[in-house]
């Protein structure tokens, strides 16, 4: 089954179209990137997929099912999202066991604590950060915590934006490592949107090249190992990584 499906995708901000006529199939356990440079329309395909950019038309399937515009539930229950700043993205007033346990409040799931705490393994944090606050914390740890609070809900598809382009080089490879396990152990689809094409050779299995809001090229990691990319745009960003 394919776990993300986008077909004839046009996306818009008012009277100004961002998003032309994308079409992909991303299978379940698959882990697939959009590069491109900043404004080619990555982030905003991923907000729309969650519910976030509600002016699109076309279709966005969630495990075979049709997603309605706006907030669905039950998308929220199987797609969630890690955003680019972990300053930004966690409430600063909130512990993070009340980040934690706020999916599962919304949602009516039951053994809070017992979640948070099992969660917090999984992202490599013990038990003394449960009740912390986010100015507490580490870059790194924050966007742990992030990963966590976008795996209360056990969701089957992570939608990351940038995950690590705002950590250090050495924190970066740790998230990258945790992402990784991650998704060989729960068997997530990771849909990733970055400028850093060996972090796509390391996570990811294919790739979307875009510009202007427009796909221009999909490729098999192994053709971007191999510097094997066809279109003149792909291979520009391609030697601007390499420079």
């Amino acid at each position: 089954m394919s776990a993300l499906t986008l077909k004839n995708l046009d996306i818009s901000y008012g009277d100004t179209k961002v998003v032309h006529g994308v079409n992909l199939e991303v299978p379940e356990g698959e882990s697939f990137a959009f590069v491109g440079e900043s404004g080619s329309g990555k982030s905003t395909i991923l907000r729309a997929i969650a519910g976030l950019a509600p002016e699109w038309t076309g279709e966005i399937s969630v495990l075979g099912k049709p997603r309605t515009h706006g907030v669905d539930r039950n998308v929220s229950r199987q797609v969630q999202m890690v955003f680019q700043d972990p300053y930004g993205s966690l409430h600063p007033r909130k512990t993070i066991d009340s980040a934690l346990a706020e999916p599962l409040a919304i949602h009516g799931i039951g053994n809070r604590g017992e979640r948070v705490e099992a969660v917090l393994k999984q992202v490599g944090l013990d038990q003394r950060f449960r009740f912390r606050f986010p100015h507490q914390l580490s870059g790194g740890q924050r966007q742990r915590v992030a990963i966590a609070r976008a795996l209360m809900l056990e969701p089957k598809v992570l939608l990351l934006d940038e995950p690590t382009s705002a950590l250090d080089v050495s924190v970066q490879a740790e998230i990258l490592n945790l992402l990784k396990r991650l998704r060989r152990e729960q068997n997530l689809t990771f849909l990733m949107v970055t400028h850093n094409l060996p972090v796509v050779s390391f996570l990811c299995d294919r790739l979307a090249v875009m510009r202007h809001g427009r796909i221009v090229e999909i490729a098999d990691v192994a053709q971007l190992k191999q510097g094997d990319l066809k279109e003149p745009y792909s291979r520009e960003l391609l030697a601007a990584t390499a420079a």
